[in-house]
């Protein structure tokens, strides 16, 4: 959401952001309006974890009695958390109209909760910023309207265009880890459907191990809080091979990936970000949301089998990084504010920014093609 905050600074729109907390800690929290240098939240709700029944009621709870002070006209959720949803069923009960960023991603596995999620706040959203002319398929499939359908490219762009100089400058992560370009394999893993059963996690856990028998290479693992509680539930141990280290700022965290040799993910927004990166990626999931990732040839989904992952990661080294970008020119957060500046008048003159955009080129069903 950065590009469309930084968007909102920018040319004085009157907006406020609102920090859940359902990311409570610092390294995934805080610290990214810290180092991506953003206003301070205007609230700080500090919900923090619980099952997604108790997790979702609390958000909803607490996010509507900040939209009944506030009164906005539009209000902006990005993803498939359980903020995403319970912002904007808050939102749609109170009449408020709702714009859902990155809408319509689809892995048609209900065994993610993240699905849930992504299909309930697209159907109650008034404005779906879909970042592919794929995504705005599916909604279409669905039965949503094209008419609150925008294919805006993915702030992601924006945001790694925005940031990656800036980290290239200012962060030494490179040097503090001892690390050069293209000599370590990037891990995360973090989703529900992966560390939450014991199985799963300890057959990606081995699946390490054979990489790192195989292909000789330095394995670097930022390990997410969750996966840290789950491994030491559960008595696994992450394989002496394996090098952990804390949860990383933006900056820090895409100098890692931008030199990396290769990335094992099972993040969404990771498998765009190689993708947009040019570093090859293997997903270590059962299906993906980012269809478009594997079709330019970014990224591969293995699932979480050792032998299946390596044979992925083999495949993936020998490819050549020139596939092109599917998510957009960098430009999404400004599309999306001229959007809702456009269709609803949310501005506080009414006027159009300077350079608007041609909304028929950019966001009409019949000119998907073209962005």
């Amino acid at each position: 959401m950065s590009p469309i905050i930084r968007a909102c600074e920018a040319h004085a729109l009157d907006y406020l952001v609102i920090d859940t907390g359902q990311h409570y800690d610092y390294e995934m929290n805080q610290i990214f309006f810290e180092t991506l240098d953003l206003p301070s939240p205007h609230y700080q709700l500090q919900v923090g974890s619980g099952t997604h029944g108790q997790q979702t009621g609390r958000l909803l709870i607490e996010i509507e009695q900040v939209l009944l002070d506030e009164r906005p006209d539009i209000v902006l959720v990005e993803g498939d958390t359980n903020t995403v949803l319970a912002g904007g069923l808050a939102a749609s009960k109170l009449r408020i109209k709702v714009g859902h960023v990155e809408a319509g991603l689809r892995s048609y596995d209900r065994n993610m909760p993240e699905e849930t999620n992504r299909v309930l706040t697209d159907h109650l959203a008034d404005f779906l910023f879909a970042p592919t002319s794929g995504a705005a398929e599916n909604l279409m499939r669905e039965g949503i309207s094209a008419d609150k359908i925008f294919v805006t490219g993915n702030t992601i762009v924006d945001a790694v265009q925005q940031n990656l100089e800036i980290a290239r400058k200012e962060s030494s992560v490179l040097n503090d880890l001892e690390l050069s370009k293209n000599n370590y394999f990037l891990i995360t893993v973090h989703r529900p459907e992966n560390v939450d059963c014991k199985q799963r996690l300890a057959s990606i856990l081995r699946s390490f191990r054979v990489i790192y028998d195989r292909f000789e290479t330095l394995l670097i693992f930022p390990i997410h809080p969750r996966t840290r509680k789950v491994l030491q539930m559960f008595n696994l141990a992450v394989p002496a091979c394996v090098r952990l280290i804390e949860p990383l700022g933006f900056l820090d965290f895409l100098q890692l990936e931008a030199n990396a040799k290769l990335i094992l993910t099972d993040s969404g927004g990771i498998q765009e970000e190689a993708c947009i990166l040019q570093v090859p990626c293997v997903t270590l999931r059962d299906n993906t949301e980012r269809p478009e990732t594997v079709k330019v040839g970014s990224n591969v989904v293995a699932g979480i089998q050792p032998e299946g992952i390596v044979r992925c990661v083999e495949r993936m080294l020998s490819v050549t990084r020139d596939w092109l970008n599917p998510f957009g020119d960098g430009k999404s957060g400004r599309y999306i504010l001229d959007i809702i500046q456009t269709q609803a008048s949310v501005s506080k003159d009414g006027s159009a920014w300077p350079e608007s955009i041609d909304l028929a080129t950019v966001v009409n069903p019949r000119n998907w093609t073209r962005l």
